[in-house]
């Protein structure tokens, strides 16, 4: 995003020449406006644009939920300007002019930081969908499990046989497809990050 249509055209044209696809903006407002394809993505954005400037934008996505990686381009940076866009998730800050190739691998750096997010958030939807399939009582179980309980200890707590508690602590392992307890131990801490559904023990209100 930059508001020299020459540069616009110029960096379209270089992005082309290694294969990826591009769409140019002129401004925030007509940025925020657009359709945007839901592909791996990052967004070349200048320090300085109509109306509003690159790092303030920069806070206004963030504030939006929208989330993607950002490289930044100036040709009036200064160090606490780059900090700043730094701290707040810039994969780079490029000084105008720069190389194509630093500008190519800032963008292949951002793109795969894009793919890696959408990766790890596809995965803990499907972690969270899999912990929704569990019955309450089998969550109690999963919860009760992975703080280091043993069976004979989760029995006591939710007093149920013990023989009962293996019998739905193997259907969590099959139903959350883990591996082992340390499996499912991991499951349950990625879980915890993501808004992990409560399942109250007996006598609790």
């Amino acid at each position: 995003m930059d508001d020299d249509p020459t540069l616009r055209n110029a960096l379209q044209r270089l992005l082309r020449s290694v294969s990826l696809d591009s769409e140019d903006y002129a401004s925030c407002t007509e940025f925020l406006k657009a359709a945007k394809p839901d592909v791996p993505s990052c967004l070349l954005l200048d320090v300085r644009l109509p109306g509003i400037s690159g790092l303030e934008f920069q806070s206004q996505l963030i504030a939006l939920g929208i989330d993607i990686p950002v490289i930044f381009m100036t040709g009036y940076g200064d160090i606490p300007m780059s900090v700043q866009a730094m701290k707040a998730g810039a994969v780079d800050f490029l000084p105008k002019p720069f190389r194509d190739q630093d500008l190519l691998d800032a963008v292949n750096a951002a793109i795969e930081k894009d793919i890696a997010r959408r990766e790890s958030q596809a995965s803990s939807q499907l972690l969270l969908r899999r912990f929704e399939g569990l019955t309450d009582r089998e969550r109690q179980v999963m919860q009760l499990v992975t703080t280091g309980l043993l069976n004979k200890q989760v029995a006591f707590e939710l007093g149920l046989s013990e023989i009962t508690i293996k019998l739905h602590r193997a259907s969590v392992m099959r139903k959350m497809d883990a591996s082992s307890l340390a499996d499912l131990v991991k499951m349950s801490e990625k879980l915890a990050g993501v808004g992990l559904p409560s399942a109250r023990l007996p006598g609790n209100s």
